[in-house]
């Protein structure tokens, strides 16, 4: 708890802007959270707020996680503010559209029963992008720079950021499809919460796990560093070994959804 704490004071003070859209993202999470209780409409077999609650605070966390990595990066404070607000803004706007379109109780994604449904699904598609060159932005700067931590977490960071690259074009692969399933259409039985198809294939489960390769590898290099006095050599073997296996999940998840089999079979 200390821990999340410190973080969320650092980006407080690097970067007021986006620590609030941090803060707009967990108020809305907490507005679907209301409206799962008095709001009764479904939307492909689930509740229309189910979708933007996940992506509140699945968006809320990344953009966290950026702020505060980003404070680790040896960036001028122009080039620091600079993607700060790129990230902010276009995370919220997305974030925007997805609530926006809940609300009205149809699709955000793939939509394209009408025009104006469908310039929503191509801005929401700009503005990924739009974030996924941030990513590669990372990629290359985590390899050309020193960062401000041990190497071990260092290059917890670099596979972090290669995952989530990965992740992103799982979910290029879904637009592709115009579709997450693999088998069926969209929708039908799903896990609780997550909704991810028991009955098929679902890209979303490679997709999820790759977004969020940011956060558990390099947590999990914190906690390495913390818990076991060992050189460095012994510690960047170790993440190695874990950014591997991380990411071979992920590669069997993206396998086993192209082969329309579900993750968890009822």
């Amino acid at each position: 708890m200390s821990y999340a704490k410190q973080i969320l004071r650092t980006v407080k003070a690097e970067s007021p802007i986006l620590y609030g859209v941090v803060m707009i993202h967990l108020m809305l999470a907490i507005v679907c959270i209301i409206g799962l209780f008095v709001d009764d409409r479904t939307l492909m077999g689930v509740n229309v707020w189910i979708k933007p609650l996940k992506f509140s605070i699945s968006g809320g966390i990344y953009i966290l996680t950026l702020g505060y990595l980003i404070t680790l990066y040896p960036f001028s404070r122009r080039k620091k503010n600079i993607i700060n607000n790129l990230v902010s803004w276009t995370l919220l706007i997305e974030i925007g559209i997805i609530v926006y379109q809940a609300s009205r109780g149809v699709q955000s994604h793939y939509n394209q029963t009408t025009l104006f449904d469908g310039l929503l699904f191509a801005a929401m598609g700009i503005l990924i992008a739009v974030n996924v060159l941030v990513m590669v932005l990372f990629i290359f700067e985590t390899i050309r720079l020193r960062l401000k931590t041990i190497k071990s977490i260092q290059l917890a960071i670099l596979l972090g950021w290669l995952v989530v690259f990965f992740g992103s074009w799982v979910g290029g692969q879904m637009i592709g499809q115009m579709s997450h399933n693999v088998g069926v259409t969209d929708g039908g039985a799903g896990l609780p919460l997550v909704n991810w198809s028991t009955i098929a294939g679902d890209l979303r489960i490679a997709h999820f796990f790759g977004l969020h390769g940011i956060q558990i590898i390099p947590l999990f290099a914190v906690w390495l560093s913390k818990k076991w006095n060992t050189t460095s050599r012994n510690q960047i073997f170790v993440v190695i070994v874990f950014g591997l296996l991380y990411a071979s999940w992920i590669g069997f998840t993206f396998y086993q959804a192209k082969q329309g089999m579900p993750l968890i079979k009822l």
